[in-house]
Parts: structure tokens; sequence; C-alpha cells
């Protein structure tokens, strides 16, 4: 029997989605506020969660976040915001679907059982599963070297993938122009750090809203740079 975890400040609605996904022969459990339902899904054993968005205490974008970053079970937003943001930047963090509410409850269990069972095959099949990492909104595909960022693929050149995949896998360490041209290029750096510099132009033109104040590649002056997270 599979466990669902349901996280939803509304009772009656989490009631409703309760009552029909036990007749569909799922074991479920409920969680009112974002904090208990953070720790029930990183404590427990669900193997599907239904987030809502809003919540009190902490909200579904961070929990689908802290989530990720520990679990690849699926999970299913639901939300009354209909806003493609909200929505994009869900699919963004990780959730694997979005549902506008109000919505059926027969279709919530329709996607419950799909999204299961597709995961099911994923797992059962013996194939290993691509290699992401994934940091506030930046979602780095290493299997299949794609980069998204919000949910919005970004086009990389192989060194701007390589560069900033590298940077990515190390946080908060700082590496000079030197050391990243010789891990990246794997050649003597003498005479062409300068390409670093360009490299880090371009990848923060894809990444970051505002290039002059960026929140992910920050220059360390007089020493290189850093993936802050």
């Amino acid at each position: 029997m599979s466990n669902v975890l349901i996280v939803e400040d509304e009772e009656a609605i989490a009631e409703l989605e309760k009552d029909y996904l036990e007749l569909s022969g799922f074991d479920v459990s409920i969680e009112n506020t974002g904090d208990k339902g953070l720790k029930a899904a990183l404590e427990g054993k669900p193997d599907i969660i239904i987030l809502d968005l809003m919540l009190p205490n902490v909200d579904g974008f961070e929990i689908c976040r802290k989530v990720r970053e520990k679990k690849d079970i699926p999970i299913i937003m639901v939300s009354a915001k209909k806003e493609d943001i909200d929505k994009i930047r869900g699919l963004g963090l990780g959730a694997d679907d979005y549902m506008t509410k109000p919505f059926s409850p027969s279709e919530l269990v329709a996607r419950v059982k799909a999204h299961l069972a597709r995961y099911e095959r994923l797992v059962g099949s013996g194939v290993k599963a691509n290699e992401i990492i994934e940091i506030r909104g930046i979602k780095i595909d290493k299997t299949a070297r794609r980069v998204y960022v919000n949910g919005e693929e970004k086009a990389f050149t192989t060194k701007e993938f390589d560069l900033l995949t590298f940077l990515a896998e190390n946080p908060n360490h700082v590496f000079t122009k030197e050391e990243l041209f010789n891990r990246i290029w794997n050649m003597d750096s003498i005479g062409d750090i300068a390409t670093v510099t360009v490299h880090i132009k371009k990848i923060r033109e894809k990444i970051e809203l505002n290039t002059s104040k960026p929140q992910y590649i920050e220059t360390i002056w007089g020493v290189g740079y850093r993936f802050k997270v």
C-alpha cells in the first residue's frame, strides 16, 4: 500500500482528498502546517506528497526545495494561485505536477496513481535517474547537459556548462581564475585568464536576474569566484 502525505492547511479540503485516496487503497496522513509537513516529508517515508503552496510557518516552495535535496519521490503541488510564475517556480524547484484549486478529487487520485506508476517503473527498471544539481531555482541536469532557470531552459556552450557545473558542485568555495582555467580547460592558464572572465560574464547573463548584483556567482575581488548557496 502506497503512503500519501497531504500537506494542506484547509482541513476540509485535506479530509476530502484523504477520503477519496483511502477509497482508492492508499494509506494517507495529513499535516496542516508547513513546518510539520516538512518534518513528516523528511523523517517519514511517504511515497508521494500532495503539497499546498500557501502554508503557515513554511510555504510549499521551501518544502519542495528541501525535500528535493534529500528525496526524489513524486510531489504534486496544489494552489489556488493561477499565475504562471507560481507554476513555473514550483516545477523549477522540482515539483512533478501543479494543480490549480478547485479541482476534482477524482482527478487528484488519477494523477497520484499516474505519478506513482511512473516513479515505480523508473525505480524498478534499474535505469539510473539523471544526475541533477538543484540550487535556488537553478536546475543542472548533468546527464542530459541541460540547464533550467526557474523552469526555463537556457542554452549553454560546452565550457559554460562545465564551468557552471563545477562551481555549483563546489558551493561557497573560492576559486582563482587560474584554478578554474586549469580545471575546465585543462591546460596552462598563462595569458589565458581572460577566458574565465568572459565565460563567467556569459553565464551570469543566463542565470542572474541582475548581473550587476549577482546572487549566484560572486566575484571575490583580488581572488576569484565562488558559487553562493
